[in-house]
């Protein structure tokens, strides 16, 4: 993984920069997570009354899948020389575009948007993220990541 400058992450914009690996959305996983968030509704963790619905089936939270962002996110390789620390800083025009069945597997795509300096050490970095599911043409979750990168 390569650090770059702020003039090489500047000529990055416009450009993909990262597709992740697939990851496998298992009954398992969403049945954890309804676990952890007390979200039990029926087309999560119901398969018997999930397949009577229009999906067919059990299908992820949507917060499920942008929680996979992080890890999603470690195929981007722009990085910037020198930070220190790295948040989230939220998202702009998120949408939950279709759902992901269980035993679905996804993917992230990333396209560097915008670079830009919020203040002395204080970077945006705006980058827009596709989820993919695979054989499917529409993406499940699209969406203009946010994260302030510390350089001071």
């Amino acid at each position: 993984m390569e650090s770059l400058t702020v003039t090489q992450v500047r000529e990055c914009i416009g450009q993909e920069t990262g597709l992740s690996d697939w990851i496998l959305i298992s009954q398992d996983m969403i049945d954890r997570f309804a676990e952890l968030t007390d979200d039990h509704q029926f087309i999560h963790t119901d398969p018997q009354r999930a397949v009577q619905t229009p999906f067919g089936g059990t299908i992820a939270h949507g917060f499920l899948i942008l929680s996979m962002l992080p890890k999603l996110m470690a195929a981007n390789r722009v990085h910037l020389s020198g930070v220190k620390i790295g948040v989230n800083y939220g998202f702009d025009k998120l949408r939950l575009m279709a759902p992901v069945h269980a035993g679905k597997r996804i993917r992230g795509r990333f396209v560097l948007k915008d670079f830009s300096e919020r203040g002395p050490g204080r970077w945006i970095m705006a980058t827009r993220v596709s989820v993919e599911i695979e054989g499917q043409d529409k993406p499940a979750v699209v969406g203009d990541w946010l994260n302030m990168l510390v350089t001071a």
